[in-house]
């Protein structure tokens, strides 16, 4: 019941909003309709030893999530489908020229978000060629996964595939997570809780099946991610200086230029410390614009507050959940929460 009343919600904003929304809805529903149980496909002789493989073990990290993540134990993740392109979804994310404050799209359900998601790549290029032309910053993004917080029972897509296994259930993690919290109107809330959970996930999935040198690999990786998102964070404060200070445009545009190059000598640096990794270097060599800072800012600035709060539960994963579902309905201590940071003493408290 509960998904036929979300459909009926979702046909009438389609209805309401025109082409934007028939396009999701009909990527929406042509997922649905090609998913295969990963039961089945397992039990199919005709599956290749590679993705059978690979299946087996999106199987028993989806049993993990629930079983010992407390994530829900429902028929999400539980099927397959081959999207025959290399993501799922682009989103356009976008900014003003000289601004660093995302441009946001409201819709029924998910409420208010920082990107547009489209189904064809060559649509989401046609909207962001739009939203240039009206002078904004603009990113396009390929998107191998995504959730609809557990109004429909989303499959693992192929899209996925190309990624490492760890890769593929810090995913499942991530996205489970977003149906056991999710706060409308606040995608900085949402996505840094998500990746939490993900990040606890993995590291008690690899420590359980005794598997150091992953575990090690992960850990890396993460710690990559970690210095690589607060190079990019402190470039975008860099930014937001430069764009509050008054200058005339031509002025703010090449210090936005300067900013940028900035940023890529601080990577170099990085690189060395990285005994040379280049995992980034498709990222930090092209063209680079407000927009490019979107993702990061909504994925991690709130990570720390999240972590520190896993932390003061000793790590016990239903009363972090349920200090965040208290957190979500309580707007004050929502509003404030992302403004803790690493070495916070408190939390912000209920009013009482």
């Amino acid at each position: 019941m509960k998904h036929v009343r979300f459909l009926l919600l979702f046909l009438f904003a389609v209805l309401l909003s025109g082409c934007y929304f028939m396009q999701a809805a009909q990527g929406e529903m042509s997922l649905l309709a090609h998913r295969k149980p990963i039961a089945k496909i397992l039990a199919d002789p005709a599956t290749t030893s590679t993705l059978k493989s690979r299946l087996e073990y999106v199987q028993a990290a989806r049993d993990f999530a629930s079983h010992e993540l407390g994530l829900p134990d429902n028929r999400s993740y539980r099927s397959y489908v081959d999207v025959q392109r290399p993501y799922v979804l682009w989103n356009v994310f976008a900014a003003p020229e000289f601004s660093i404050d995302p441009k946001q799209w409201c819709f029924p359900v998910a409420g208010c978000v920082v990107y547009r998601g489209y189904f064809r790549e060559t649509a989401a290029k046609r909207y962001a060629d739009k939203l240039r032309s009206k002078g904004f910053d603009v990113a396009v993004t390929g998107v191998p996964a995504y959730s609809t917080l557990g109004h429909f029972n989303d499959p693992v897509l192929s899209s996925m595939m190309h990624w490492s296994n760890a890769e593929v259930a810090a995913t499942l993690f991530h996205e489970l997570a977003h149906q056991v919290v999710y706060v409308k109107d606040d995608s900085s809330f949402n996505e840094a809780f998500a990746t939490v959970v993900a990040s606890e996930g993995m590291k008690r999935w690899l420590l359980q099946h005794d598997n150091p040198a992953a575990l090690d690999a992960w850990q890396t990786q993460q710690q990559r991610s970690v210095e690589f998102s607060a190079l990019l964070l402190a470039t975008r404060e860099k930014l937001r200086a430069v764009y509050a200070s008054g200058q005339p445009a031509g002025q703010m545009r090449k210090q936005k230029q300067q900013v940028f190059d900035q940023l890529r000598e601080s990577y170099l640096q990085l690189r060395q410390r990285w005994n040379d990794y280049d995992g980034y270097d498709a990222w930090i060599n092209r063209p680079l614009n407000n927009a490019d800072f979107v993702a990061v800012d909504t994925y991690q600035r709130c990570v720390p507050a999240f972590e520190h709060l896993l932390r003061s539960v000793n790590d016990n994963l239903p009363e972090f959940y349920a200090q965040v579902k208290s957190i979500a309905h309580d707007k004050d201590r929502q509003r404030h929460f992302c403004q803790l940071r690493w070495g916070a003493t408190s939390l912000p408290s209920s009013p009482r």
